[in-house]
Order: structure tokens, then sequence, then C-alpha cells
């Protein structure tokens, strides 16, 4: 009879990817997505499982059995935890085997590895150690958009086959609307070409404000307000490693100072989670929340169509250029205009990040 040896650092997991910062949070879904089947998703390189425990709580473990490796994705949730599809191991939230039908002993190293989760304004996140089983250091984000009765939301999520700073690049960089996307937010594109960009930085963030008056009112800014010829159009964006932040909208000219931050007018409250899969994939969770006009109360439904069609043409855009990147190799080098700034000072703070991950190895 062959034994397969399976070594000890070999049946804990492997680390995450040092490619990737760690001792991080980053979005792993939506609540709504947890109800009564598992969700397997790879995160930096780990294969997860995301569930809902018997007490509501969410929980994630590796995704693999100890007995025979099948996906706990596979499996089954109950009350007591998740239930291996093979041969009915049944695991508890902290990654601990309780139960092995037909057998009274349970051994020591039936376990998996359990993650840190916590859920907070209808987002899921997990913390990402940089060595196993490693305790969260920082507060989980918070993103109270979500909760605030001003706005009607709707989210979705997307799979990338692409690296996740290419997306980072795309959100921090909004020059792009007037050419990618004509048929729903975008504009003149010489105007948010040439519109004075405004970016700061500190160690974990990267703030871009823009501000054009006088705008021509986008098809997507048309459907949701009574707007006339033209507008007065704002864009910020706040960079955060795991997501981004957007905030954009546009009121009647002159009407109040876009640096007012209780203007009214449209205002549209993106939420951009990007989380790495592999160093050439990610995933990428999304919500958009806008407020309502008076006589236009139910204009969510096409906001969000609109927005989604963005998102499709985006990835299209993203997708190729990654493609042509593979084609191109080592003459796919880039040179900078001047509306990479936000973009350039977000991969230096990564960078940065990514670098500490070795330090504390080296310690």
């Amino acid at each position: 009879m062959k034994t397969i040896m399976i070594s000890q650092e070999s049946a804990a997991g492997s680390s995450p990817s040092q490619n990737f910062p760690l001792d991080q949070w980053y979005v792993a879904g939506f609540s709504s997505e947890l109800q009564y089947k598992p969700i397997g998703r790879t995160f930096l390189n780990q294969k997860v499982v995301l569930y809902r425990a018997g007490d509501g709580k969410a929980a994630a473990l590796e995704d693999r059995c100890c007995h025979k490796s099948l996906p706990l994705s596979c499996g089954t949730v109950e009350h007591g935890g998740i239930r291996c599809g093979y041969h009915g191991l049944l695991y508890g939230a902290d990654g601990v085997c309780v139960e092995i039908p037909g057998q009274a002993r349970i051994p020591p190293i039936a376990k998996v590895r359990a993650y840190h989760v916590a859920e907070k304004n209808h987002l899921i996140w997990i913390w990402m150690p940089k060595v196993a089983g490693g305790l969260p250091n920082m507060e989980v984000p918070t993103y109270a958009h979500h909760d605030n009765p001003m706005y009607q939301w709707g989210s979705g999520m997307y799979h990338y086959d692409a690296p996740w700073q290419l997306i980072h690049d795309n959100l921090l960089d909004l020059s792009h609307l007037g050419y990618v996307h004509l048929k729903t937010i975008g504009g003149d594109a010489r105007l948010h070409m040439n519109t004075p960009t405004k970016v700061t930085a500190d160690e974990r963030r990267v703030k871009v404000v823009r501000y054009m008056p006088g705008s021509t009112p986008p098809p997507t800014y048309k459907a949701a307000w009574p707007f006339g010829d033209t507008c007065d159009r704002w864009q910020e964006i706040e960079f955060e490693p795991s997501h981004l932040s957007i905030w954009t909208g546009a009121i009647e000219p002159g009407r109040a100072s876009m640096d007012d931050p209780g203007r009214g007018g449209l205002h549209l409250r993106g939420f951009h989670g990007i989380t790495p899969e592999t160093e050439t994939s990610c995933h990428y969770f999304w919500s958009m929340a806008s407020n309502r006009h008076p006589d236009m109360p139910e204009t969510i439904g096409k906001v969000l169509q609109q927005i989604e069609f963005t998102f499709d043409e985006d990835r299209g855009v993203i997708e190729d250029q990654y493609k042509n990147m593979l084609e191109f190799g080592e003459r796919a080098t880039w040179m900078d205009i001047h509306c990479d700034a936000g973009a350039n000072r977000a991969r230096r703070i990564l960078k940065k990040l990514v670098e500490q991950n070795s330090e504390a190895v080296a310690a």
C-alpha cells in the first residue's frame, strides 16, 4: 500500500502571497451573498470558503477538507458548522473538526486554517495576515453610505482576468470618461482631459479631486436628475489599499459651491472593493448609491443599469490592455502623462506595503 505523506506546513496551508500587502482587511463579498450555501473564492492566492455559521455570523476557512482535500465549498452548511461533501467531516468556525461520522476519536491534527472575518455596512471583510493566524491590528473599514436613508443603492461583482492595480489606475483617473463612457457618465472628452486635478496623499491614502463647472450633463445624470443644458460637476476619489470610494455628482449651475460638503444636486456614491485573486486576476465588488430628486423618485434602477454598463466597458478596456501588455512583453513600457498622478501615488503606497512584508519576514 502506498502512503501519501503530507508535511505539517502543507497541512496547515501556505502563507498568502508576499506580492500583496498583508496585515490588511480586504473585501470578501456582500452580506447578502451568504445565505444557505458556502461560497468558494480565492484571495491573494489563498482558496477560501465563506459561509454563515449557525449563530448567523460570517465565517471563513481554507477551502479544503483535511481528510482528502475536497473543497469545503462543495459541502453543506449546518447549525454546527460546515460539513465536507465527501465523507462528512464537520468543521466549526475556528477550523477545528468537531465530528467524523462513524468515528468517535477526532485526531488533534483534524483542522484547517480559519480566517478572521467581519461584517460592516453590508460588506464582508477578510483579514489577510502576514503570519498564519495573525490577529487584526486595525479597525474594519467603514462605508456608512450603505446605511444612510438618503440613498438607494445596489451592488454587483466582477471577476477580472487582469492584475488588480490596473483597476486602481482606471478608477483614480476619471479623465478617460469622455472617451470610454460616451453613452452614460462621459461628457466632453476635452473638458475631462483639461480639468485641473488636485492630488493629495499620506502613507495609506490618496485623494483626487476634480471640479468641472459648466459641464454638459451626461446621459446617466439626465436620467436621474432634471438638469438643463449645463451643470456644475464634481469627482472626488479616495483610495485605500483594499478599496476606493468615489463621490461624483452635479448641481445646477451656480447653485452652490462644489467644495461645500452639504451641497445639493445629484449625489452618486460609488464603493469599489478590489481584492486580488492571483497576481494576474482579481475580484471587483462594487456598489452605487444615489439620492433621489423629489420629482424623479424611482431612478435607482436606471442609474444602476447605466453604471453596470460603464463597468462592462471598463472591464473590456482593462482586460484588452493586459492582453496587449503580455503580447508586447518588455516592449510594453509605460510613459506618464498628467492624469497619472493619482494612480502613481497609489502604486507607491502598495509597493511600500509589500516591501514591509519582506521586512517582517526578515525580522
